[in-house]
């Protein structure tokens, strides 16, 4: 049994040093649509503990702002500004515990890699072809500018599990 009533994923939020360095990636590079902002949002009072028992930081932090910007049909990124006391800006790499990436999907991973690097975006080696159950899907990491991975993959023809969990169905992938 899993979580009751889960439909996708509604947003995914992340922090950078620079939100208009980040705006103007997620809109003019990625092609995001900016949304709205908010904030400020603090709790300078020295009791309360709002922003530590709510989003588990250092009760002095401060929202500066954060914006919302739709990724395509569904997908939206809440990225914040903060600052705290005891913030840190080390970014983790995948293989640091939290570390994370964002993949997208793009329909021709070469133009879209093309695209990266004619905006001046870090784009790491490949494309790489998946193999076993992934085969038919290429995909290529890329850093934004405030070091965040990011992923670039496509998969037109489906990737191998698709195909034979369908033909195993009897429908078309």
């Amino acid at each position: 049994m899993g979580l009751p009533g889960l439909q996708r994923v509604d947003h995914i939020g992340f922090t950078v040093p620079d939100l208009d360095e980040a705006h103007r990636f997620l809109v003019d590079v990625l092609g995001c649509e900016y949304l709205y902002s908010l904030g400020p949002f603090a709790h300078p009072d020295e009791d309360d503990d709002w922003m530590a028992t709510h989003l588990q930081v250092h009760p002095r932090a401060v929202i500066v702002e954060n914006r919302f910007f739709r990724c395509g049909a569904t997908t939206l990124f809440e990225v914040f500004h903060y600052t705290s006391p005891d913030q840190e800006n080390a970014i983790p790499r995948n293989s640091d515990i939290g570390g994370h990436h964002v993949a997208l999907y793009v329909d021709d991973l070469d133009l879209a890699v093309e695209h990266l690097r004619a905006a001046g975006i870090e784009v790491f080696d490949g494309p790489t072809a998946s193999r076993g159950p992934g085969e038919g899907n290429r995909w290529i990491y890329f850093r934004s500018p405030w070091g965040m991975q990011w992923e670039l993959v496509s998969y037109p023809g489906g990737k191998r599990y698709d195909r034979e969990r369908a033909a195993a169905k009897g429908v078309a992938p």
